[in-house]
């Protein structure tokens, strides 16, 4: 397994082909570098005494030991360890841990490629396992490159007045097929090792060119990676954890890219299109059953520890939102234990989470996040949008002052409390804030995708078949 710092070493040994304000940048840029500090966390808790037991596996395939980011899960236990990982991750970074996306994406690949192949007689799984042993031993991070340009919403990617609105195949040679289109909205392109690629939605037989699945490195020929980073604001005195983690998202441009066939993982079967793309996405779920009661704990944190500072914490408006917001949590964790132990065996082997409670998990977390953090504002009050900048609680004359008018509890010191006014102003109305709301709500896929899921997979015929028994209607 590597470290952080040789995860970082690697990181600058890349060909430059990150974008950011016209310009190319090196992925060790300032800007970048509070996403790289996120990804540090998940190398150094494979290290950790307290913590490397939950941030490693055994790999099924190597029967080494991994960093479980990099692990495929082969049981429930995988299942639930991932989840806990996931929450405690998240709990470090203040946010989104981020790495859990190539985590779902090459579970994804370990099942779809199986049933590939079982249908057509092809050689996916046998290249996915070659891909697979490499990565868990050079301790990668992919990306999960999914979200298609698409468009017009209201057309298929067959009826795009630009066909390369969805990424698709526009050649194909004996030596591997070359590929054109972008991707949007994705995380950690700027500091991953690897892309890899997945159909973002389902594709009839007209569809064959956009069924495509591959893996290249990040720094791969004719790839181009448009960055945006988000961070919290930056600290001169006040220094914090958190103002040191942040996030980067892409679009990523393939400009007739060449991709060799042994990484590639999909060519052409459209009716496998929409389950690579389910796949991921119920993987990805799950994870979110473990990073959003990370998110409500950190909310519940902000509300439990601003109440007390500012004097109201036995306030039962204060112990009911905080009652609500266990509630959330936990029943959001408690889908994701229900999704890993009604799970099912892929062909392949590898361990997948029950859909309805993966999705009802997700769904739950996406509804409540504008309720959750709205609660955090009603009580932080309106102060953390208009406190004055850090440098004038130093200044010699104004500081004394500013120190003096900001205090609510005697107990509590000037500093402390300007630390977590700060934090507040951070998580509430700065706009790294307004970047991960929005993420909140569509990471994984839209509100509306997870209803999808549900009403696709809930069997609601035996739930009328229950009233017609009661109401002793026969057919």
């Amino acid at each position: 397994m590597r470290t952080s710092e040789q995860y970082l070493e690697d990181l600058r040994r890349m060909r430059p082909n990150v974008y950011m304000g016209g310009q190319l940048v090196k992925r060790d840029d300032p800007r970048i570098i509070p996403g790289i500090n996120v990804m540090r966390i998940t190398f150094d808790m494979a290290k950790d005494r307290e913590n490397k037991e939950l941030f490693t596996a055994t790999s099924q395939y190597t029967k080494r030991k991994i960093n479980r980011f990099c692990n495929v899960s082969d049981s429930v236990e995988d299942l639930l360890n991932k989840q806990k990982m996931i929450r405690t991750g998240a709990r470090l970074s203040g946010f989104c841990i981020q790495r859990c996306m190539g985590t779902d994406t090459i579970n994804a690949l370990s099942v779809v490629t199986k049933e590939i192949d079982d249908a057509h007689g092809t050689e996916y799984y046998q290249r996915f396992l070659e891909y697979i042993k490499d990565y868990q031993k050079k301790d990668l991070i992919g990306a999960a490159v999914q979200t298609d340009a698409k468009g017009d919403r209201g057309k298929r990617p067959h009826e795009q007045a630009d066909p390369d609105m969805y990424v698709r195949v526009v050649k194909q040679t004996k030596d591997g097929i070359v590929v054109r289109g972008a991707k949007e909205d994705i995380t950690m392109a700027s500091y991953c090792d690897e892309l890899i690629v997945l159909p973002t939605r389902t594709l009839t037989a007209d569809e064959k060119q956009w069924a495509v699945s591959f893996a290249i490195p990040a720094d791969w020929d004719k790839v181009y990676i448009v960055n945006r980073a988000s961070a919290p604001r930056q600290r001169k005195r006040l220094k914090a954890p958190l103002n040191t983690h942040g996030s980067s998202d892409a679009l990523v441009i393939f400009d007739d890219t060449f991709i060799p066939w042994d990484r590639v993982f999909m060519c052409g079967e459209h009716e496998f299109g929409g389950r690579m793309a389910l796949a991921f996405a119920t993987s990805h779920r799950h994870s979110y059953c473990g990073c959003k009661p990370a998110v409500e704990d950190i909310v519940m944190g902000l509300i439990a520890l601003t109440a007390e500072y500012y004097g109201v914490g036995d306030k039962h408006h204060i112990r009911e939102k905080l009652a609500h917001l266990a509630g959330i949590a936990e029943l959001i964790y408690a889908a994701g234990i229900a999704a890993a132990m009604e799970s099912t065996k892929s062909s392949s082997g590898t361990q997948v989470p029950n859909a309805i409670y993966a999705n009802v998990g997700r769904r739950l977390a996406g509804e409540n996040t504008y309720d959750s953090w709205g609660m955090v504002a009603d009580v932080a009050g309106g102060f953390p949008a208009t406190m004055p900048f850090e440098d004038d609680y130093y200044h010699r004359k104004l500081g004394p002052f500013i120190k003096k008018y900001t205090m609510r509890n005697p107990k509590v010191s000037a500093e402390n409390m300007h630390r977590l006014q700060r934090t507040l102003s951070d998580y509430l109305s700065s706009s790294w804030a307004g970047v991960w709301q929005v993420a909140d709500v569509h990471g994984g896929g839209s509100p509306v995708m997870e209803t999808i899921a549900i009403l696709n997979n809930y069997d609601f015929e035996e739930r009328k078949k229950i009233v017609k028994r009661l109401a002793g209607i026969k057919d």
